[in-house]
């Protein structure tokens, strides 16, 4: 049995010192994966307390950058601060790990919005709307791409942005063509995967599926109200969550930018 840690939207800055480390070392984790808005404003001072943070843990991290991390411009120096501190960070690329006999691979991509079936953005009209859309496209077949190039017994796509609505309720309807895109969803389907990770939607629904019926989980931490789920894969490569995210508050805005 595998226990992987899970969250997105850790927001890491000069006060969070401590919030994930003495969690990940009291649970058994055997890898940890993280789903975008590592930082809190894209500075390198902020990946680096996340850096020192998550060095030496004794158990692979694997994280995509979110959009938190591009704020400042700065994403190639937080790539490389995390991956110094032993992170693997993907960007249209995938790593493949074996733990306890079974072969785990991760694909990754930060993703983009764009929208869903009936209300999404097209390649149409202005350049600037050519340019969003094609922002998505080539997230969504770069990730394509990194699943299919997974030989592994269990296949992950670990996004920041949302491939589903299902996982955005909750949040404001006028959001959604900026929390995900229908085309990482479609990505997943055609490349085949067994689990879905993404953070970003602070005020979205903890779980659903793809229209192939690939199960998709939003972990970020405002919603999971805990400093990360854990999963355990068993060798049937079934995925469970042991840990559920705790209940929603009341009432709670949506604090996702």
């Amino acid at each position: 049995m595998i226990r992987i840690a899970v969250a997105g939207d850790v927001h890491f800055a000069s006060d969070s010192v401590g919030r994930l480390r003495p969690h990940l070392e009291a649970d058994g984790i055997q890898l940890l994966l993280l789903a975008g808005d590592l930082t809190r404003r894209g500075d390198p001072g902020e990946a680096a307390v996340l850096a020192r943070e998550l060095e030496g843990l004794g158990f692979p991290v694997v994280a995509v950058l979110g959009n938190h991390d591009y704020h400042h411009d700065a994403q190639e120096e937080l790539s490389a601060l995390l991956r110094r501190a032993g992170v693997t960070v993907l960007e249209g690329s995938a790593t493949v790990l074996r733990l306890d006999g079974l072969s785990v691979g991760i694909a990754g991509v930060k993703g983009f919005g764009g929208g869903f079936a009936g209300a999404s953005a097209t390649d149409f009209g202005e350049p600037e709307m050519k340019a969003f859309v094609a922002v998505t496209r080539r997230s969504a077949d770069e990730l394509e791409t990194a699943l299919r190039t997974l030989n592994a017994d269990v296949r992950i796509a670990l996004l920041h942005y949302s491939p589903v609505e299902g996982t955005l309720a909750g949040e404001p309807a006028g959001l959604w063509p900026f929390l995900g895109s229908y085309l990482l969803a479609q990505a997943v389907d055609r490349a085949g995967a067994h689990l879905v990770i993404h953070g970003h939607a602070h005020s979205g629904s903890p779980e659903a599926c793809t229209p192939g019926g690939v199960r998709v989980l939003n972990v970020a931490q405002p919603v999971i109200h805990r400093p990360f789920l854990v999963l355990e894969l068993d060798p049937e490569r079934e995925i469970r969550i042991v840990s559920p995210p705790q209940s929603r508050p009341q009432s709670r805005g949506s604090t996702r930018t």
